[in-house]
């Protein structure tokens, strides 16, 4: 099968065509009236890069490091919540597609498939990315689950003190875990390729908390999280910790002297706050406040290769891709995902050498 996918656009549009409503708007949509997002995509459409002639690029390197581990490809997988609403065996997808690129896996508390087999479908290539939930018991009983299934990395996402109000969610009755009333009823019926070969595979659930001793509540509030939580998960846990959700450089220097291991600049795909700053145009003042060795990584927004090399120009060490992975598999299934990364790859690639680099780690040097 030949699939028009020649951009992230392209799988998005496919997949508004072939989800239903709730979903798609599940997946694509931000918090509040939005301008959070339309501010990300500007910020990024703002940024130019500078065209060099005459110098050979004909030998382009597009593999990265993250933690002393040689990766494929310059992005890996965001953790992203509930991915086999997408398809069915989305996260499955995604976990195969990180062992291919050798690019880390991240694995969401609220995953439709539990943390265990994940990292074994990513062959190790998966961090888990954890979220502090109501007195901290069920958080901390997760590390140590992680720790148990050979988890090395824990990425702890902070920027999530309320979830955020999202209205197209709002609107369609959107809930974890998954329901389904008269309107979603109607709303699937319409969608009947979706819901053949996804909903009849079985109600896409919060996987890690599908056994006894573990549960979660979405809408639960996670305002206790401070600044001795970070403390106390940085004691219990010998592995890497990044911190996901940051914004400000002030708080980047402090989690950097509270002994993280990387910050991962992100507004959450301005899921949270409509009003935040767009993550590209904060990162170059956390880079200059955190000095040039921190490691420093980037979500948010990006959406071709040359959305990449720029995330790496301002100051990203590694970058990490989000919703349109899952818009490539609605569109395709894992043929479709493996198209998108394809294009994004060569997108990247055939940006450096507009820009006259062979490599992404010194492209901010030309």
């Amino acid at each position: 099968m030949t699939l028009n996918i020649h951009s992230s656009e392209d799988a998005r549009r496919i997949a508004q065509r072939r989800l239903p409503w709730m979903v798609f708007d599940y997946i694509d949509g931000a918090a509040g009236r939005e301008t959070g997002a339309a501010r990300n995509r500007a910020a990024f459409d703002a940024l130019t890069l500078r065209p060099r002639i005459l110098r050979d690029v004909s030998q382009r390197d597009l593999t990265s490091s993250v933690f002393g581990q040689k990766t494929n490809a310059p992005f890996g997988i965001s953790p992203m919540g509930m991915c086999n609403l997408s398809g069915a065996g989305a996260d499955l997808m995604l976990a195969r597609l990180a062992a291919r690129e050798n690019v880390p896996l991240g694995v969401s508390t609220v995953a439709s498939t539990a943390m265990e087999p994940l990292i074994e479908a990513a062959e190790g290539n998966a961090w888990f990315q954890l979220y502090f939930s109501g007195d901290g018991v069920g958080t901390f009983k997760l590390v140590e689950r992680a720790k148990a299934a050979g988890y090395k990395t824990i990425v702890l996402t902070v920027d999530v003190a309320e979830v955020g109000r999202r209205p197209r969610e709002l609107r369609h009755g959107f809930t974890m875990p998954f329901r389904i009333g008269p309107k979603q009823f109607v709303d699937f019926a319409l969608h009947p390729r979706w819901s053949l070969t996804t909903l009849f595979k079985g109600r896409p659930e919060m996987s890690n908390f599908d056994m006894p001793g573990y549960s979660f509540d979405r809408t639960e509030s996670r305002a206790g999280a401070n600044w001795d939580t970070l403390a106390k998960l940085r004691d219990m846990w010998s592995g890497n910790l990044v911190v996901k959700g940051v914004l400000d450089a002030e708080d980047a220097v402090m989690l950097r002297d509270a002994g993280v291991d990387a910050v991962q600049v992100s507004s959450h795909g301005a899921r949270q706050l409509d009003s935040a700053p767009s993550p590209i145009s904060v990162l170059p003042a956390i880079r200059e406040a955190v000095g040039p060795d921190f490691p420093l990584f980037f979500d948010s927004g990006l959406r071709s290769g040359e959305d990449v090399v720029k995330a790496y120009d301002q100051g990203a060490d590694f970058t990490f891709l989000g919703r349109i992975l899952q818009f490539a598999i609605a569109a395709g299934g894992e043929e479709g995902l493996q198209r998108l990364w394809d294009v994004l790859r060569d997108e990247t690639s055939i940006t450096l050498a507009q820009i006259g680099a062979t490599s992404l780690p010194g492209v901010h040097k030309f």
